[in-house]
């Protein structure tokens, strides 16, 4: 399949999850999480779903990252418009957030790092093949990003659903993950 009809596709299978379903699955995917050895993170770039999406939330697993490791920080980032790119901040406590024009809440300052000091990151998607290509929104936003990383930077998917055979239109800037959680299982890559 190609990634406008897998996208069709899996917003309408997220569209029809209960909020019981949601709410298992965001559990087990947790438990799946926790069972992954993953080595010292600092920066942990983490998306913020999107509400009416029916998104995994990450937020579960960062907080258990939190307490697995004290010294971790989580960054959030801003989109930029003008070259579809991203700015990352370090958040805290004192953080605040604004909604932006697709109802993400971003936040609105903060310290800013570069892409390159990211040890890991949480990227959302709609789906994954079972050889760690995803298929995002189709803004290419994550994939920039990505772009911007060290070669080295973990790249962990979450998916309430197991992976399609195959995505047929991937282009050389599309960026594989290392990891995919799902409700019964990770997918390493």
């Amino acid at each position: 399949m190609i990634k406008s009809e897998i996208r069709k596709q899996f917003k309408q299978q997220r569209q029809a999850l209960t909020e019981k379903d949601v709410n298992v699955f965001q559990d087990l995917m947790l438990i799946q999480f926790q069972e992954l050895h993953l080595p010292y993170i600092q920066f942990l770039h983490v998306y913020i779903p999107m509400p009416s999406s029916k998104e995994p939330d990450p937020a579960p697993l960062v907080d258990w990252m939190r307490f697995r490791d004290l010294g971790l920080n989580i960054v959030y980032s801003k989109i930029i418009d003008s070259d579809c790119s991203m700015q990352h901040f370090i958040s805290d406590d004192t953080t605040e957030f604004d909604l932006n024009q697709y109802g993400i809440p971003e936040p609105m300052g903060g310290i800013e790092i570069k892409a390159g000091q990211i040890d890991a990151a949480i990227i959302p998607l709609l789906a994954f093949d079972n050889i760690g290509n995803r298929v995002g929104y189709g803004k290419g936003y994550y994939d920039r990003f990505l772009a911007n990383c060290r070669a080295d930077v973990l790249k962990i998917g979450l998916s309430f659903f197991p992976p399609v055979s195959s995505i047929d239109d991937i282009e050389n800037f599309d960026k594989k993950l290392d990891f995919c959680i799902t409700p019964e299982r990770v997918y390493a890559f």
